[in-house]
């Protein structure tokens, strides 16, 4: 072989070993949020993920509609915000083709009291406010249900209404209001029904609620994915980062107890 052949198979040579010595590329899977909670505990699933290959890119949407249509026309590969009652409707309503693989944290629901340290000190005909909005008041109908105060009629599913309850006997007062409103009317009435969001605006601690969903319930947030992807190796990556202990920790010190790790 001559020199400057052996000299060129030397410099390819060391080439190929220094490219093999490289890390792989990661892989950017960019997934669909909503501000706030679903967005800071990506960001601590990040590093996690960063150990498998992946890079991850968080994609921020302000409504609850734009992120299944952007999942479902590949804008993104996944996304993390929803509950499953609220994607089973929206493939019902928009046909989309996607699919849970994850459950992923709860926010769950409370009922508070400024009167009654608890809920057996609520008396006989006790007014109680939900909110007046199908999703939330049929969760708040569902949490008393669940609790037996209440009995609703068979075949409710996730969205009861008031004329749905068939037993009442405590004859509970219900008064519907707006969701933004149940914080506030707390003075006014035995107890509300409020969401995590406008509890702890109102300075109320989940810790406080006299009633409260079980936090392995059917409103726990997931991941979802495209159908074809759910069997993908990066699904399973994704989701072992984001149930690693690490991430427990962080929502568990993060959130004290408004948000709750559903693994």
């Amino acid at each position: 072989m001559s020199r400057n052949l052996l000299s060129r198979a030397l410099l390819l040579g060391a080439t190929g070993a220094a490219l093999l010595a490289l890390p792989a590329l990661a892989e950017t899977l960019r997934i669909g949020v909503t501000p706030g909670p679903h967005a800071q505990i990506l960001e601590a699933v990040r590093p996690i993920a960063a150990q498998k290959g992946h890079k991850i890119e968080i994609i921020e949407f302000s409504d609850y509609v734009v992120p299944n249509e952007a999942l479902n026309a590949g804008e993104i590969e996944a996304n993390s915000f929803q509950n499953q009652p609220y994607l089973d409707n929206q493939i019902r309503d928009r046909g989309y083709d996607i699919v849970a693989v994850a459950q992923t944290v709860n926010f769950p629901l409370g009922i508070y009291s400024a009167k009654h340290a608890d809920w057996a000190s609520l008396p006989e005909g006790a007014t109680i406010a939900i909110q007046n909005d199908p999703t939330n008041g049929g969760r708040s109908l569902l949490l008393l249900r669940d609790h037996g105060a209440i009995t609703l009629r068979e075949g409710v599913g996730f969205t009861p209404t008031v004329a749905d309850i068939v037993e009442n006997p405590k004859k509970l007062k219900i008064l519907e209001i707006d969701a933004a409103q149940t914080a506030r009317s707390l003075p006014d009435v035995d107890a509300a029904a409020v969401n995590t969001n406008y509890a702890t605006e109102a300075g109320l601690k989940p810790s406080d609620a006299i009633l409260r969903e079980d936090p392995k319930g059917p409103y726990v947030n997931l991941i979802a994915v495209r159908k074809a992807d759910a069997d993908a190796a990066w699904v399973k990556d994704l989701v072992n980062a984001y149930h690693s202990p690490e991430v427990r920790a962080f929502v568990e010190a993060e959130f004290e107890g408004s948000v709750l790790p559903a693994w």
